[in-house]
């Protein structure tokens, strides 16, 4: 199976990243959600709380939202409520068939990722319970569409070593 993991800049975030080299202005939401339904049979997509709204309606009707909670997380000045949970959209991945599989929530609790050098990078828990919650199994690939600081190859590598090993 191929899964592609997209964590663009959010709508209208995009200004956060005009220093890195690869900054290419703000993230066409249109073209990425035609083109992850077209070439990938599993995906997942972060936004925002506050973008949810705009990005969902581009999508096909057949995703998932899940949850990232934050247990801790930066808090503005002035910003209330927090911004301490972030919606995961996914679609496809493996179904579970056997009920001695363990089940995977549609939500995770992880700690922000500090100094990664990028606003957002995900924390390594964050990228194991999207993998969990696809079902990717030891030989699938992923295709990191926005690799920012790596992360996400990383715990990639680290979760496909862990498959095999078991």
């Amino acid at each position: 199976m191929i899964v592609a993991y997209a964590d663009p800049p959010y709508p209208g975030c995009a200004d956060l990243y005009k220093d890195q080299p690869d900054y290419a202005g703000e993230v066409d939401h249109v073209e990425l959600i035609r083109r992850l339904n077209s070439e990938y049979p599993a995906w997942v997509l972060h936004t925002a709380s506050t973008t949810l709204q705009h990005v969902l309606w581009l999508c096909p009707d057949d995703v998932r939202i899940g949850a990232w909670v934050k247990p801790f997380g930066i808090f503005k000045p002035g910003v209330n409520p927090a911004y301490v949970w972030e919606p995961v959209i996914f679609k496809g991945g493996r179904r579970r068939t056997d009920r001695s599989e363990p089940t995977v929530q549609d939500w995770c609790s992880v700690p922000i990722a500090l100094k990664r050098g990028l606003v957002g990078a995900k924390p390594e828990g964050v990228c194991f319970w999207v993998f969990a919650m696809l079902g990717v199994q030891p030989g699938d690939t992923l295709v990191d569409l926005y690799p920012g600081t790596g992360a996400v190859t990383r715990a990639w590598e680290k979760w496909q070593r862990q498959l095999w090993a078991a």
